[in-house]
């Protein structure tokens, strides 16, 4: 019998535009984030680690041309062919004067064999002037901006220290669609003291959006953050894979079906990672995820039309 196709998977996706195994090559551009230097905040977001949540990132030490050839031949090992996506990982990658964003992502569409370039950021951090530099850049490589949301609920976005508000994104959405930029929505699933409402009207805001892609993060308390001093100091309840499961394949559900989906979970690093220790086995959360939508009979967009 014939698969049937629950989600609009990243790897369909990209087989369909590329006609080829895309294989993400994740650089460290030498940024910070104005979260971390004084500008709006110290400490970054509760969530974020040491590098920017760019933890399997390239070493900034190291040209980014080095940095792609160092972790080609690392994912290489895995993928013996493909295309290859320059990703922008660590910390807030808009986040610098524009002479050096123009000079850095030329280079990076100028890397052998790269099809594209995601970077992601924040939408307080884009201006028009390196939007329309990437919309040119656009024509010769594939451009896709990767927003770091995480929750439209006005409590946590206060209690992660995201240090802005929803008409942010609203505003910076609207601007990459003027230049038809892609746009992969970061979410986190999971954040305390939300519920699966919560989660659910976070995913129902920013399908209300044109986007093209979203990304479902499982949260991690990842060692040193302040979001393991905020759980070791006020425990709060941390997603069985059970609950994370449902949550997931729900989100899925109202999601309208042409956005792609590019993460279901997430890697945690086993040497940090605090809470959720399950989250390690990822090949366990996925194939429980596609279980759960078999045996709901589900797929992507299911209930978006009903919103």
């Amino acid at each position: 019998m014939k698969n049937i196709i629950r989600y609009n998977s990243a790897n369909t996706f990209f087989r369909n535009k590329f006609g080829d195994k895309i294989i993400k090559i994740a650089l460290d551009g030498g940024f910070t984030c104005p979260n971390r230097d004084g500008k709006l905040s110290y400490g970054g977001c509760i969530f974020c680690s040491e590098k920017g949540s760019g933890d399997f990132a390239g070493d900034r030490n190291n040209t980014i041309e080095e940095q792609f050839e160092i972790n080609k031949k690392k994912m290489n090992q895995k993928w013996k062919t493909g295309k290859y996506i320059a990703y922008f990982q660590a910390f807030t990658n808009t986040y610098a004067p524009f002479e050096y964003l123009k000079d850095l992502f030329t280079r990076a569409s100028n890397l052998d064999n790269v099809v594209g370039i995601f970077i992601a950021t924040r939408p307080d951090c884009i201006s028009e002037e390196i939007v329309q530099f990437l919309s040119k850049l656009n024509e010769k490589v594939y451009i896709c901006i990767e927003l770091g949301f995480q929750t439209s609920k006005k409590d946590s976005i206060k209690l992660i220290n995201r240090c802005y508000e929803n008409i942010v994104f609203e505003n910076c959405v609207k601007m990459l669609n003027k230049y038809n930029i892609d746009i992969i929505v970061h979410t986190i699933l999971g954040l305390p003291y939300e519920t699966k409402e919560d989660m659910l009207n976070t995913i129902k805001y920013v399908s209300s959006f044109h986007i093209s892609g979203i990304k479902l993060q499982l949260l991690h308390i990842i060692e040193n953050t302040s979001l393991h001093k905020l759980y070791n100091n006020k425990p709060f309840k941390i997603l069985s894979l059970e609950e994370y499961v449902d949550i997931v394949v729900s989100c899925i559900e109202i999601l309208p079906p042409n956005v792609v989906i590019h993460r279901l979970t997430g890697d945690g690093h086993k040497n940090t990672l605090i809470e959720p220790k399950w989250s390690l086995n990822k090949k366990v959360v996925l194939n429980s995820i596609n279980k759960e939508f078999i045996n709901r009979d589900t797929f992507q967009g299911k209930f978006f039309y009903k919103n």
